[in-house]
């Protein structure tokens, strides 16, 4: 798994908090570049590429958001992390979910940006590719003639003030980095996991009360068409301690469109919070409502 990081090592005084940022489908590291650059003169950033993603490799494999949370996992191990600040973007917003059910002893914070997992709608394309067949026609749409054409038209109706604009150019950002056969099929690989043809196929709307006492702030595109700006309004009335913030020119990228506004709300988050801390005594109430589980009696067959 390939990673990038910003900024110096986090201290043991935690005057330098770690925040680890994980990018969403099609996106990579890369496209964290202006926010872990912002957030890097107080903390310590550390950006992977998800399998499948960017640098990392493709393999035939799982691509479920618990193989992906543990990836992050090992990887964090590997770089003696034990603690951190979560933030995920999409897809990856499903995978610091998951991360932090499995591992929440490691989570500090949870920040969700336009994140997936909270609903069923997302947008037709998203579905559309999920459809068997669809591998063909992606190759055919990422080629770079076409994905240029539709950058340049999206660009253009966006001067003009037009809101398709913006969604064209989207399209176009999500497509070009399928040019190659290994990552055209991680991704459908990666789609499948989490999304069918009726849309969202994983919810995380069951077990927000698990988030009970974790510092949790939800970040969503005011202008998103991907994944509806509702599913954050949801997720905050459901999760009533944790934060909302709503930024007005972005649509579902807000680290690409408004880097340094997301950058300073996680930052502002980060230093007006204290760490959460979900030891495994804490965790089992959460998990069973606070009634212990009882063994059912063994009787005969």
């Amino acid at each position: 798994m390939i990673y990038r990081t910003a900024g110096k090592r986090a201290d043991p005084s935690g005057n330098r908090p770690t925040v680890v940022l994980i990018h969403g489908m099609v996106n990579s590291s890369r496209h964290w570049r202006e926010v872990a650059l912002a957030l890097a003169e107080d903390h310590y950033v550390i950006a992977p590429d998800l399998i499948g993603h960017g640098d990392s490799a493709t393999p035939r494999g799982d691509y479920s958001l618990g193989a992906h949370a543990c990836y992050i996992r090992d990887l964090l191990t590997a770089l003696g992390i034990d603690r951190f600040t979560l933030v995920g973007h999409s897809l990856g917003g499903g995978v610091a979910m998951q991360f932090y059910y499995q591992f929440p002893h490691r989570v500090e914070r949870l920040i969700l940006v336009s994140s997936g997992g909270l609903g069923g709608e997302v947008s037709p394309l998203l579905r559309s590719a999920a459809l068997p067949g669809a591998t063909p026609l992606l190759a055919a749409a990422t080629r770079p003639f076409l994905l240029g054409n539709l950058w340049r038209i999206g660009q253009l109706l966006e001067e003009r003030e037009v809101g398709v604009g913006v969604y064209l150019k989207a399209i176009a950002r999500a497509l070009a980095p399928l040019s190659g056969e290994g990552a055209r099929q991680a991704f459908i690989r990666t789609l499948r996991a989490v999304i069918d043809f009726r849309g969202q196929r994983v919810s995380a709307t069951d077990r927000l009360a698990l988030l009970a006492g974790m510092p949790t702030l939800i970040v969503w595109g005011a202008r998103d068409q991907t994944i509806p700006t509702a599913h954050g309004l949801r997720m905050h009335r459901l999760v009533p301690h944790s934060r909302l913030v709503l930024l007005p020119r972005s649509a579902h990228f807000p680290h690409l469109e408004e880097p340094a506004a997301l950058a300073e709300a996680i930052g502002r988050f980060i230093a007006e919070t204290e760490p959460g801390h979900v030891s495994d005594n804490q965790w089992s109430p959460l998990i069973t409502g606070g009634a212990q589980p009882q063994p059912a009696a063994l009787g005969r067959s």
